[in-house]
């Protein structure tokens, strides 16, 4: 396991522990996960503090409204859990027209969908978890109620988000919002101590009642009242059917690794067919035009096919393992050359999120993913309650011809992915890049950096990363490599400096050595993010 001593420069040192491990990006959620681990708490009941403490101290990026995917690595087997919520059962692309859309909306109640996050801590907990629900969102509720000092990358995004909000949000439905995240009519400064007791509240009634006061009880009630009092359509039935799916993750071999994912309606997959196409290469070196190039050039193909067939499974014009096919690989990569292509999707043969890992010394590892999805989400939030509703169902198509059509019970093409990588039967551990699109590239990119550069996990991280956009267009950190940058203009890219951080994902690692135990734990720069581990 040589990445985890490669002595590759790096902003920051790889952090190793041997009893537990958190990694996030926000320190108070970190140490809320390493809290419970002292406490008797395995990595499943860490997992599921730092994600409650998430939904307070990063609203940012997530919330109780939002959606979570899980993969839980425990008695030397790996567990997928989708806690993604559907459209509301009685919405349908004629009634989104009907309102005089042409797509939908980025916010208000349209683009609601069911919260799936509070279901898939409650199911985490009831499956693998050792300590009670109220134990586990303790911290969280504490830094709810009692309040917490901003974060500087925290602050500049709540800030941004602020100052749009108050020129597109024109309803009163918005109201609430402010209310919340903007008491005195702005954004929470840098180091000002910020509260929601009604967020607290919420966290409580969900641990007090395993999760139904949310989904059939005073909470479901007061979300259902405030879609109805606005013309919503998701409803308290929406919300009492809902019951996260436990799933069988999916996976490639890559170079004698098994790299792992949540199957559709994730993403994960895009990262999967990519790195099936990468896998027809050798890569002796990492900064190379010629390894730049085919990373660019399988992400796009990868990326193509999956916005044209990724859904819930079940509406996939095409399987999984159609678009896993080592002969659709072949026809893939058949398509790189020299030159920058424009890709189109292919035809297989039949046949704004927060994320965390947690590793604890029984061997239980957990990779975690929560979001809301374009920072706050929807824009609405429950009066009283704290919970700001998701805008997942933005990424629907209203053309009913399209594998990711509206339909009423439904999920959507989800963006939020955690990733996982195993050696045999070993656990090597969690890995994620959240940050809507760029997630399946960040994957690939860190799992590169891992097998095929042989980077330590801060390193993986820390390396310059580049975005595909669309078309030929590449966005690339200012720290990447000049000379390579100009060669791949040359060969057709259209490459873009991005100054702005947040554009490139904020990713965190934890790797197990299998001989001695050891952790050793990544986190990001480009965020408020840490590692609490003892």
């Amino acid at each position: 396991m040589d990445y985890l001593h490669y002595p590759y420069p790096s902003s920051r040192m790889t952090t190793v522990a041997n009893k537990g491990m958190v990694a996030t990006s926000q320190p108070l959620a970190a140490q809320a996960g390493l809290d419970i681990l002292k406490q008797g708490g395995n990595a499943i009941d860490a997992a599921i503090a730092t994600a409650a403490a998430l939904t307070v101290v990063e609203p940012t990026s997530n919330g109780i409204g939002g959606d979570a995917f899980a993969l839980v690595w425990t008695k030397g087997k790996l567990h997928g859990l989708n806690g993604s919520g559907p459209a509301p059962a009685s919405i349908s692309i004629e009634q989104v027209k009907e309102r005089g859309h042409e797509k939908i909306p980025t916010f208000g109640w349209t683009p609601v969908t069911v919260p799936g996050a509070p279901g898939a801590w409650v199911e985490l907990s009831k499956r693998f978890g050792k300590l009670p629900l109220t134990d586990v969102l303790k911290p969280a509720i504490e830094y709810a109620e009692h309040g917490y000092p901003i974060s500087p990358v925290l602050g500049k995004f709540w800030k941004l988000a602020a100052k749009k909000y108050k020129e597109v949000f024109k309803g009163d439905e918005f109201n609430h919002w402010f209310e919340t995240f903007a008491p005195n009519g702005k954004a929470p400064e840098i180091g000002e101590v910020w509260k929601s007791p009604g967020h607290a509240a919420t966290l409580q009634a969900i641990a007090d009642t395993n999760g139904e006061a949310f989904y059939r009880g005073e909470i479901a009630d007061k979300i259902a009242a405030f879609s109805k009092q606005y013309d919503g359509f998701l409803a308290k039935e929406d919300l009492a059917n809902y019951q996260p799916e436990w799933v069988d993750p999916i996976s490639v071999s890559y170079r004698g690794y098994d790299v792992w994912e949540i199957p559709p309606n994730g993403q994960g997959l895009v990262a999967l067919m990519a790195l099936n196409i990468l896998n027809g290469y050798d890569f002796p070196e990492k900064e190379s035009v010629e390894t730049y190039h085919k990373q660019l050039e399988a992400m796009k193909l990868a990326f193509t096919d999956g916005q044209s067939y990724i859904t819930e499974e079940n509406h996939m014009s095409h399987s999984v393992a159609e678009l896993l096919a080592e002969e659709y690989a072949e026809k893939r990569r058949a398509l790189i050359g020299e030159e920058a292509i424009t890709p189109e999707p292919g035809t297989p043969p039949k046949g704004g999120t927060v994320y965390l890992a947690t590793a604890d010394d029984e061997g239980n590892m957990v990779s975690f993913i929560q979001s809301n999805y374009m920072g706050f989400g929807s824009g609405l939030v429950v009066p009283g309650t704290g919970i700001a509703l998701q805008n997942r169902g933005h990424n629907f198509s209203l053309d009913p011809s399209h594998d990711n059509a509206l339909q009423g019970g439904k999920r959507t093409f989800h963006t939020i992915i955690p990733g996982f990588l195993t050696k045999g039967n070993e656990a090597v551990g969690p890995f994620g890049v959240m940050g809507g699109f760029m997630q399946p590239q960040g994957h690939v990119q860190v799992v590169m950096n891992t097998i095929d550069f042989h980077l330590n996990p801060q390193a993986a991280l820390d390396a310059p990363r580049w975005q595909w956009m669309e078309g030929k267009k590449i966005i690339i950190e200012p720290t990447f490599p000049t000379a390579i940058a100009e060669a791949l203009a040359r060969r057709g890219h259209e490459i873009q400096v991005q100054l702005e951080k947040g554009a490139f994902g904020r990713g965190q690692i934890i790797w197990r050595d299998s001989e001695t135990g050891t952790l050793y734990g990544g986190t990001e720069a480009r965020t408020d993010g840490t590692i609490a581990a003892y």
